[in-house]
């Protein structure tokens, strides 16, 4: 019992010290907890709505976690004493050593937390970047798929997405179409102008806002551009332009307006 006494009068000090250093080690892991559990309430919220693969957004959350864990562990140390800063440059020379092996791989995933984060394009959306175009199938933390009109299945690294400009057909839901008509200079103006505009008028796809408009376009030396350019949403613009391609053609033939053919003038020098 004497040695139990003394133990205590010599280490209740230390004990002490022990003591606050575990219960401040409690106190900062429940910390790390609640700002762990915080950033990814912000993630989900940032990203809720832009479709974002479901396993890219599991591999972000875990990205947050460990972070955050790493960083707990080190204050951890310092609380107890332990000098951290060898620790330290023994992470970062080890994370230098993984990250110059896995640059291309860790480019990717840099380029699609980017992409998921600003929501450059979502699941669905008609993109074209560099020489490629496509309808978004899936994007995950390293590549984005794509399908063509023609049905071709493309895996672009994201990296090589996020560098160049991307177009994105579908984000505004509307689109200009332009509908070509060539007359010759024989042919009254007037009247195409009288044809477009009926075309207008029955053509109920063509958005009000912002209006068609009937433009003479170019002056050619054997023939004169007139474009017809109207404005439809994303789901109508295809099938409005194949078909007023053709009625266009129609309306003018009937109308008894001849289009002309390129000539080309050969020269003997007889």
């Amino acid at each position: 019992m004497q040695s139990i006494i003394n133990f205590w009068t010599d280490s209740k000090n230390s004990l002490f010290d022990i003591g606050m250093d575990v219960l401040v080690s409690v106190l900062v892991i429940l910390i790390c907890l609640f700002i762990s559990k915080g950033f990814n309430k912000l993630i989900n919220k940032a990203i809720n709505k832009k479709n974002v693969n479901e396993t890219a957004l599991s591999v972000i959350h875990h990205i947050v976690s460990y972070s955050v864990f790493i960083i707990c562990i080190i204050i951890i140390l310092n609380i107890f004493g332990v000098n951290t800063t060898s620790l330290i440059a023994l992470l970062g020379a080890a994370g230098l050593a993984v990250g110059l092996a896995l640059k291309d791989t860790l480019g990717n995933i840099a380029s699609g937390i980017s992409l998921f984060l600003l929501g450059s394009y979502r699941h669905g959306e008609f993109i074209e970047f560099g020489s490629y175009s496509g309808t978004v199938k899936d994007i995950n933390l390293f590549t984005t798929i794509l399908e063509t009109f023609d049905g071709i299945y493309i895996s672009a690294p994201n990296s090589s997405i996020w560098g160049v400009p991307i177009k994105n057909y579908t984000r505004n839901g509307k689109r200009r179409m332009e509908l070509p008509v060539r007359i010759s200079y024989s042919e009254s103006i007037d009247n195409v102008y009288d044809i477009l505009n009926r075309i207008i008028i029955t053509e109920q796809r063509f958005l009000e806002e912002p209006p068609p408009q009937i433009i003479v376009q170019s002056l050619n030396e054997s023939h004169i551009n007139i474009a017809l350019r109207g404005w439809t949403s994303i789901q109508d613009y295809w099938d409005t332009y194949w078909f007023q391609m053709r009625n266009i053609r129609d309306k003018i033939s009937e109308a008894g307006i001849k289009v002309p053919y390129p000539q080309l003038l050969v020269n003997s020098g007889l």
